[in-house]
């Protein structure tokens, strides 16, 4: 299953919490960000939907 980046369409209930990232992580996330159109969080959450479905 190849990693995709989820649609923003469908909100879904949320909690806060913050990380703190290395620079470097962030650089690269901002620009597949850019590349997909979409928000750095989207790119983030579908990251680790991606890998805890993986892991199943």
């Amino acid at each position: 299953m190849p990693f995709t980046i989820k649609s923003t369409r469908c909100k879904e209930s949320a909690v806060y919490k913050s990380l703190y990232i290395k620079e470097d992580l962030v650089k690269e996330i901002e620009k597949i960000a850019k590349e997909n159109n979409t928000s750095f969080n989207n790119v983030i959450i579908s990251m680790i939907e991606y890998c805890l479905k993986k892991n199943k």
